[in-house]
């Protein structure tokens, strides 16, 4: 595929375009804050300056380079009711608390774990759940729709007009899909869902090329293709799954902290630890758990400033910061975060590093995660004291961070040359083990 890939990439926190050449190098990238939409008539993502900034962002990037295809990569737990123009209900945002109302009757519809391999969450992080909600309260709209558009698959729907479903963002702890058996749940069908869902394309089926609305917009060429999309969370584990054989573990870090163990197998995954099969591009089931650990992290340093080298001074103090933190998603949601012991401001982010790091831990043994290179990526990646405590407690993987702030968008270009093959990232460096005294104990008494 001729000239650069632009990949769309819908965070919760940041919306970005960046511009890759076929080698993967970084061409160009500009990024805008993603601010949620309070309602009415529910808070939903803000769709149409998503929009402006990527019609601005295509046109200022055309004039430098030449744009061959356009790939949408976007956060889980989000999807678009549309009729033949556009919306017919906003997308709603996942952390409304509100869908909860619809739990009585939810329960019953929701299919078993067994089938699924979907833990049951709080708020709409079961898509499912939105869906019935939005279902209940907003029946004409629901009537109305012609198509429930996964995220990605919105994204690529303005573009081309194309309607497409796709399965990594459907077998992410979305209640629709059964991953063992490849094809949606039972739930599916009780939301009357076949009627709304297109049909089922690869992440890297080209939909068409760019409307010529876009293309007169954009300064496009008009051939521009557009590619079917990912869930941002399988596009980070694209470039792994092109360079390595299994076992490995991925450990994505940001506002989640998503721990990813291909060919570990499904069969010891526990809903009660928040563990799930995510489904990876090529429908096969991976072995997941998560935590909100960049949101925990926040929490625990609040304001306050220091460095890592106080890890040692905490360890030796006993302080311990235990979960949750967060009140959305891990094994630990539902129990209240606290800290025990003294801790000076300057040492909350020691504090907060080391029950990261604790927790990652806890979540890779619960997993069964122990074989293979472990590669740290994201925000997290930067944290060498985070990286060095992981490398200490787990000295029967090699940890390696990676030192790529545009993984997940990289990760997406490769959709169009998939499937690919290439060399291990270089981008990665390996971590020396944390050598602070008695953190072996400390693990144990936290563990405790």
């Amino acid at each position: 595929m001729a000239g650069a890939i632009a990949v769309l990439d819908v965070g919760k926190t940041n919306v970005k375009l960046a511009l890759f050449a076929p080698d993967g190098t970084l061409l160009w990238e500009r990024s805008t804050l993603n601010r949620v939409m309070p309602g009415p008539p529910y808070p939903h993502a803000n769709v149409d300056a998503i929009w402006a900034f990527l019609i601005e962002a295509l046109r200022d990037a055309s004039a430098a380079h030449r744009i061959g295809a356009i790939v949408p990569t976007t956060h889980a737990c989000a999807g678009a009711f549309v009729d033949g123009v556009g919306l017919v209900l906003p997308v709603l945002d996942y952390e409304f608390a509100g869908v909860e109302e619809i739990e009585p009757l939810y329960a019953p519809l929701r299919p078993p774990y067994s089938e699924t391999l979907s833990p049951q969450l709080p708020v709409g992080l079961n898509q499912g759940r939105q869906i019935a909600w939005q279902k209940q309260k907003f029946p004409e709209a629901f009537a109305g729709a012609k198509h429930y558009l996964i995220y990605p698959q919105y994204w690529s729907w303005r573009l081309t007009g194309v309607a497409a479903s796709e399965v990594t963002m459907l077998g992410c702890h979305s209640d629709l899909w059964a991953p063992i058996k490849g094809r949606p749940s039972s739930l599916a069908a009780k939301l009357d869902l076949p009627r709304l869902t297109p049909p089922f394309r690869r992440a890297w089926d080209r939909l068409g090329p760019v409307k010529p609305e876009v293309a007169a917009r954009t300064g496009l060429d008009p051939d521009t293709g557009v590619l079917c999309g990912v869930h941002d969370s399988n596009a980070s584990l694209l470039p792994h799954l092109a360079s390595r054989k299994p076992p490995f573990t991925i450990v994505s870090t940001g506002t989640w902290v998503i721990l990813m163990a291909p060919g570990l197998g499904v069969g010891g995954l526990h809903e009660a630890d928040d563990m799930l099969a995510n489904v990876d591009v090529e429908r096969r089931p991976t072995a997941c758990a998560r935590f909100m650990g960049g949101r925990e992290y926040g929490e625990i340093v609040g304001a306050a400033k220091g460095d890592a080298d106080a890890i040692g001074r905490v360890i030796a103090s006993g302080t311990m910061a235990l979960p949750s933190f967060a009140q959305q998603g891990g094994p630990f949601a539902s129990r209240k975060g606290e800290i025990r012991g003294a801790v000076a401001s300057c040492d909350r982010p020691a504090l907060a590093t080391l029950y990261i790091a604790l927790m990652t831990d806890l979540m890779l043994r619960g997993l069964g995660a122990g074989a293979g290179d472990l590669i740290v990526e994201g925000s997290f990646a930067g944290n060498l004291a985070y990286c060095g405590l992981l490398a200490a407690l787990r000295p029967s993987q090699r940890v390696l961070a990676g030192d790529d702030s545009a993984g997940t968008a990289r990760g997406a270009a490769l959709l169009a040359r998939w499937p690919a093959s290439h060399p291990e990232n270089a981008q990665e460096r390996p971590i020396e083990a944390s050598s602070i005294k008695a953190l072996a104990a400390y693990r144990a008494a936290w563990n405790a």
